[in-house]
């Protein structure tokens, strides 16, 4: 996730048990490019503590494969990953990200340049299709064929974003059909939905993204859950306390000119922790301020005390959505 799979965020996370493994927020790859410091750094501080993927993001295999080499000269990554899957206009209009699901050959070709040079795991970012899941049978085939050790598939089409149910079905057909691991991604933000897609597709692992940044928790929650122990239920005060961790972790970090500066860097990650506390009223006062001591202020106000932080985050057709359908079993 741009901007907020970050240092400061793992950190946090790793005080409260953390993933398996790290990915990183994508190194765009391009003729001009070099490996982004900021992003390196992000690997060789946490490598000792738990393995990092690096993830690129680019259309040119011959840049790819330059870049995957100083990436790995410059950095103990447990492997690369590529990004097939983002959305992002900017992304796609360049032809990179989940534009690339369009051109089968040009997958074919990066991922048998990249193979030779990566020492580590090799391993993709998918999604269903670019416009409709009915593209997803013939991506099993294309990757079916690929030398590559494991494949992360987010259940929804490109078109689809995050504003959809997701296609577990196509999900589990990857996990029968192709002979290295397989991990889910979309829509798990609890341990009821990441049982739920477990359940559901089989697959050897979850990747999750925007559950993990408003939970911390839901790493060490679910491997509680699958071990047959009770999870930690954090309050809404225990909440507080990691949002200004994160704060401090954040604002080590950058350069920030004043603290408004430092107050909209902290909504990209606010924006999936607040949600739905006090009925709404707490993410759309932190939207609006302008100001970091006001936007601690009002963190203050509303995350405090021992009240249950909710399981499962309020719908809202943006940020979270899908949810519902997959504990429903409806998709």
């Amino acid at each position: 996730m741009q901007d907020v799979s970050v240092l400061p965020l793992w950190r946090c996370l790793e005080r409260r048990g953390g993933p398996d493994y790290y990915v990183t927020e994508y190194f765009r790859v391009h003729r001009d490019s070099s490996p982004e410091k900021k992003i390196l750094r992000s690997v060789v501080d946490m490598s000792g503590s738990k393995p990092v993927m690096a993830q690129m993001i680019g259309n040119d295999p011959e840049h790819l494969v330059r870049s995957a080499k100083l990436i790995q000269e410059e950095s103990d990554c447990a492997g690369i990953d590529v990004n097939l899957g983002c959305p992002a206009p900017k992304v796609c209009g360049k032809a990179a990200g989940g534009a690339l699901l369009k051109n089968h050959e040009l997958i074919r070709e990066i991922a048998l340049s990249l193979r030779p040079v990566v020492s580590g795991s090799l391993t993709l970012k998918t999604r269903v299709g670019f416009e409709t899941e009915s593209e997803f049978d013939d991506l099993l085939a294309l990757f079916a064929d690929l030398p590559i050790d494991g494949l992360a598939i987010h259940g929804r089409t490109v078109r689809e974003r995050y504003q959809s149910a997701v296609h577990v079905d196509c999900i589990a057909r990857a996990v029968e059909a192709l002979p290295f691991p397989v991990s889910a991604n979309g829509s798990i933000v609890s341990v009821k939905t990441a049982l739920a897609m477990l359940q559901r597709t089989r697959a050897a692992g979850l990747m999750i993204g925007r559950g993990g940044i408003r939970n911390p928790w839901l790493f060490a929650q679910i491997h509680d859950v699958v071990q047959g122990q009770s999870p930690f239920q954090p309050t809404l005060g225990d909440v507080g306390e990691y949002l200004e961790e994160l704060t401090d972790e954040v604002a080590a970090e950058g350069d920030f000119g004043d603290k408004g500066q430092l107050a909209n860097r902290m909504k990209k990650f606010a924006n999936y922790i607040a949600i739905g506390v006090a009925g709404g009223e707490l993410v759309d006062k932190l939207r609006r301020t302008r100001d970091h001591d006001e936007f601690l202020s009002i963190s203050r106000e509303y995350l405090t005390g021992s009240e249950l932080f909710p399981e499962e985050p309020e719908e809202d057709g943006k940020l979270f959505c899908g949810a519902g359908e997959l504990l429903a079993g409806k998709v």
